[in-house]
């Protein structure tokens, strides 16, 4: 075992290092501000409690969506779905049009955009923006949802993305070898 390092010491390559080994969902973040609607990839979607509903995710305070969060008073979360890797990595892309064309959006519950073909999604009331580092945490009260969107989810692991197969597709007969 590596010799452990004295604490506030670890270098910030080794932390990221072995979060790239955890494997996570990918949802992609988005709020309605002034200027139009904001959105970024995350990979930080946490459900935080039942009753009441609550879930949170982590957003920098140095990224461009970052004043349209810090302001919102409702924010909707979108599970991605395993077809759609293409809108988890436009949505990381630093200076993209997020809501341009190829993506299909709509205003929903408290003029949220929802974007379409979504695994699953929760639209939240902002309850409580925590501080942590060069992030804040959301913390938001769950008040709409879907649960029903096509596909299995997307994942993020060692800085690509994954599949896992469907849950829901038929799981293809397999043939017999003969051997006994």
């Amino acid at each position: 075992m590596p010799p452990v390092e004295a604490p506030g010491t670890l270098d910030a390559g080794v932390f990221r290092s072995v979060f790239r080994r955890h494997a996570a969902g990918v949802a992609v973040v988005t709020a309605q501000g002034p200027a139009g609607p904001a959105g970024f990839t995350a990979t930080s979607l946490t459900s935080v409690a039942a009753d009441p509903p609550l879930f949170s995710f982590g957003v920098s305070v140095r990224s461009s969506c970052w004043p349209t969060f810090s302001a919102a008073s409702y924010v909707a979360v979108h599970v991605l779905g395993a077809h759609q890797q293409e809108t988890a990595a436009l949505f990381a892309r630093s200076g993209a049009d997020r809501f341009g064309a190829p993506t299909v959006w709509a205003p929903g519950p408290h003029g949220v955009p929802l974007l379409e073909g979504a695994a699953a999604w929760l639209v939240g009331r902002v309850a409580a923006l925590v501080p942590a580092g060069d992030h804040r945490i959301v913390v938001a009260e769950a008040v709409a949802g879907d649960p029903h969107g096509p596909g299995g989810p997307l994942l993020y692991h060692q800085g690509a993305y994954h599949r896992l197969p469907d849950p829901s597709a038929p799981v293809p007969a397999q043939r017999s070898t003969g051997a006994v």
